[in-house]
């Protein structure tokens, strides 16, 4: 799904934060590499994609700074961290925030890996919540793919009407 991703935020010159699974990018190193290259940011999203409130704290950081470790041998250093399915301990954002992490949440949640909500559901849940500002969560997953490809090409071109830029994230 990811290079389809990118050829649509491409065709808006909108640039996205993609929260990447470490275990993702050493299977997919191309595509890694491409989101960088399309200038995009990236941000931690575990190694494993671990729910934090099922996951002991020093282990869900250990899995965390894994990422980090594979990143660092490639000479990349990324510090925006969202936690998988939103679900994070106070002591693993204070163990992950002393690993000088920036936590990234959202404010808009499209639902397209939800496979029992239509298209069109998944596109309401993104229009009646944005506004100037949003962060919106979308998956570059096979889950999500269905909503994912009528979705995404309608938010950009309602970003597009608004005359809305389509940033990243930074750490700065």
């Amino acid at each position: 799904m990811t290079p389809w991703v990118l050829s649509e935020l491409k065709k808006y010159n909108a640039k996205a934060t993609f929260f990447c699974i470490g275990d993702n990018i050493r299977k997919y190193p191309d595509v890694f590499s491409q989101i960088i290259s399309d200038g995009h940011s990236i941000g931690n999203h575990t190694y494993n994609h671990l729910d934090g409130w099922k996951t002991e704290a020093s282990a869900y950081v250990y899995n965390t700074l894994k990422t980090e470790e594979f990143l660092a041998a490639k000479h990349l250093s990324y510090k925006l961290f969202r936690p998988p399915y939103g679900k994070l301990s106070s002591k693993q954002a204070k163990l992950l925030q002393k690993n000088d992490y920036k936590i990234i949440m959202w404010d808009v949640l499209s639902a397209d890996f939800d496979t029992s909500i239509s298209k069109e559901k998944c596109l309401q849940n993104v229009l009646k919540n944005i506004e100037r500002g949003s962060i919106i969560i979308f998956h570059d997953s096979a889950k999500a793919e269905k909503n994912l490809r009528f979705v995404l090409p309608k938010v950009l071109e309602f970003i597009s009407e608004k005359k809305w830029n389509c940033k990243a994230i930074t750490s700065d």
